[in-house]
């Protein structure tokens, strides 16, 4: 027998790693003689360096780069087991973690340092760069990244504009001369399943901007700065990227990689189905668990459950897929399909705050996929009689 066990993270309690490992723990008695195949997953967000770096045997690099608020950072990211393909949260060090209620502003914070940790892993001799862009403190359009990596954006007296998005207001013309050169033999691939775009009422500013600290009034500058930013890169690099699907991605970093790079937005959970070679391991499989920290209706759009619950009913159809879920929310019919998911068990055995359910969660979980297990095989005997 072979069962597949592919989580995303809990957020705040296991990583994807954790996760597998505690499912694998709750089946292994049931089913002793089993081939469990563990692969830790991620959709592009947090946790996706982890998990591709625990499933190519990678390396994690640590660099000092610009915070949001341009204060020193540590930041990692992931050299994946090929050696030549880097993987990138721009939230290691542009994320909102690096904030708080007293100095969130995305006026002036800034993705300078996500353009530093791209030139760290170019200084590697990397072929390809996968970057991650959710978390973000920023609403700059990726301006501070595009400086990081030589691009200059320029003022009408021929002066660098402010970092922020409070500083785009002042952007006069951009000069791409002296745009770091290997940028332009290096594949660059965003992994994202926002579609905003980079402005309006469903833009950057509108829709992500109060989570980062703008208040009414910012979020209208914020949202006229970056529409002058889309303009001017229009009549100057001949970009359309104000209503682009995906450019209000991370506060407009989606626009500024779309931009200044040669990058191409992809779905998160898709790259990392590829890079963990996931589809090649479901092959043969007769039971499939994925699973994460809360699922609803909007799981459907890109989320880790449903793109395994996918991609192993393409080479695996007969294999039950089930989600093992924290919290299981609204509109989660929507994802019993044929070609997706069969099964959704929330771990949580009763009525219980979020510390202690998330302290619990490693033993909930493994209890969990037991019962699930213990299900399975008493199906799977009476079926035999």
């Amino acid at each position: 027998m072979k069962i597949l066990i592919a989580p995303d993270s809990f957020k705040g309690g296991m990583t994807a790693k954790e996760a597998a490992t505690a499912i694998a723990a709750g089946i292994q008695p049931i089913f002793p003689t089993a081939d469990l195949v563990t692969v830790p997953m991620a959709d592009g967000g947090e946790g996706t360096v982890q998990s591709l770096v625990d499933a190519t045997a990678g390396q994690f690099i640590t660099v000092t780069v610009s915070g949001p608020l341009r204060t020193p950072v540590q930041a990692q990211y992931g050299l994946l087991g090929d050696g030549q393909t880097a993987v990138i949260e721009m939230a290691a060090a542009s994320g909102l973690q690096y904030v708080d209620e007293t100095t969130h502003n995305p006026l002036v914070t800034t993705t300078f340092g996500t353009g530093e940790l791209i030139l760290a892993a170019l200084d590697q001799g990397v072929k390809r760069i996968i970057l991650g862009i959710g978390g973000s403190a920023t609403n700059d359009g990726g301006a501070g990244m595009a400086q990081a990596l030589g691009v200059s954006l320029l003022t009408k007296s021929g002066q660098s504009i402010s970092v922020g998005g409070g500083g785009l207001a002042d952007l006069d013309r951009i000069d791409t001369s002296t745009v770091d050169a290997r940028l332009k033999t290096v594949e660059l691939l965003i992994a994202s399943d926002v579609t905003n775009p980079l402005v309006g009422p469903d833009g950057a500013s509108a829709v992500f901007g109060p989570q980062k600290g703008a208040t009414p009034e910012m979020v209208k500058i914020l949202d006229r700065n970056l529409r002058h930013y889309a303009a001017v890169i229009h009549r100057d690099l001949g970009q359309s990227l104000a209503d682009r699907s995906g450019a209000g991605a991370a506060g407009g970093l989606g626009a500024g990689l779309l931009a200044f790079t040669n990058a191409t937005m992809e779905k998160g959970v898709e790259i990392v189905l590829e890079y963990t070679g996931l589809r090649e391991k479901a092959k043969g499989v007769d039971l499939v668990f994925t699973g994460e920290g809360g699922i609803d209706f909007q799981t459907q759009f890109g989320k880790t459950p449903f793109g395994v619950a996918q991609a192993t009913k393409e080479v695996a159809p007969n294999a039950p897929v089930v989600v093992l879920a924290g919290n299981v929310g609204d509109g989660v019919a929507a994802l019993y399909r044929p070609d997706a998911i069969d099964a959704i068990f929330s771990i949580v055995p009763g009525v219980s705050d979020l510390k202690t359910a998330i302290e619990n969660g490693p033993e909930n979980l493994r209890q969990t996929a037991e019962n699930v297990a213990r299900l399975y095989q008493s199906i799977e005997l009476k079926s035999r009689r």
